[in-house]
């Protein structure tokens, strides 16, 4: 299918799949021990043992699944002066295709447990499900695209940084989508993105947000719609709720049409307690599916 700029994409239908074809799988299990196994390494807090762990085992893994892995490494200097090694990955599927979707999530976890449900705000945030559930889910995807390559271009990325500092001082937060918006792959914008953050909540409800009702409202109409299609419509409830500062604001701002899927009412947010516990692969596997059914929602 072509999408023209002038094309509404809430409207879009789902594109047949060719009969011979096999069928894209996401497995929530797979994903529900991407999740234990990111938990496992620690804190990833840039400039820590776990953060380099796990941008390792990131590597390591997207380097035989995409077409092409693009690395994008530099240092940011912090408001106090401290410096930080962050890295984004960009696994990018299709890589040649003119029209192309963009999936992302953050992976690094916040220093501090400030989450107003928090018991020790001095711990620093397992992030089990702010940050590895979107994680799990992208890893999952990108198995299921090596599988089966799309017709359509998929990017995939990583974004390091975003949870490090103080929301309101905007200075020191969001660093990998800001990095990636000034540092984007040659070629035109994508046709739209979704952002997958804390997605694996045990009572996952994703309702929508608020800057993405402002900034791409065919893209909520989208999303939304082609979740009810895929039977997913008791997860992606059509209510806004929640608006956030998150890392769909750098891209809308490089004029991406960019929203987040998050399921903010997460009682464990920005607490010692998000631990894989509160996550389930039944959440995982709902959103991993919706992120499929999108790719083959975009086929020609």
């Amino acid at each position: 299918m072509r999408l023209s700029p002038a094309l509404s994409l809430a409207v879009i239908a789902f594109a047949a799949c060719e009969p011979s074809a096999p069928a894209r799988t996401f497995d929530g299990d797979a994903a529900f021990r991407a999740v234990e196994t990111q938990v496992g390494f620690g804190p990833r807090i840039p400039g820590r043992p776990g953060h380099a762990a796990q941008a390792a085992w990131l590597d390591s893994l997207l380097l035989p699944l995409a077409d092409t892995l693009i690395v994008q490494r530099w240092t940011h200097v912090t408001a106090r002066g401290d410096s930080l090694p962050l890295v984004n990955f960009v696994a990018r599927f299709n890589p040649m295709a003119g029209e192309r979707l963009l999936f992302l999530a953050h992976w690094d976890t916040r220093p501090i447990s400030d989450g107003p449900a928090s018991r020790d705000s001095t711990a620093p945030v397992p992030g089990a499900n702010d940050g590895a559930s979107g994680v799990a889910v992208l890893l999952g995807v990108a198995a299921a695209l090596h599988g089966r390559p799309p017709t359509v271009g998929v990017d995939l990325l990583f974004v390091d940084g975003e949870d490090y500092g103080e929301f309101a001082d905007k200075d020191d937060v969001l660093l990998g989508s800001k990095y990636y918006a000034a540092h984007m792959p040659v070629g035109a914008l994508p046709l739209y993105a979704v952002l997958f953050d804390m997605v694996g909540d045990r009572d996952l409800q994703i309702y929508q947000e608020g800057n993405s009702l402002t900034g791409a409202p065919e893209v909520v109409d989208l999303v939304w719609s082609v979740a009810r299609k895929a039977g997913h419509g008791n997860v992606f409830i059509p209510a806004p709720r929640h608006t956030i500062t998150d890392d769909h604001i750098s891209l809308q701002a490089r004029g991406i049409r960019a929203i987040d899927a998050v399921d903010f009412d997460y009682l464990y947010w920005h607490t010692p307690d998000d631990t894989p516990d509160k996550v389930s692969a039944q959440s995982l596997q709902a959103v991993g599916e919706v992120a499929l059914a999108l790719v083959a929602n975009s086929e020609r």
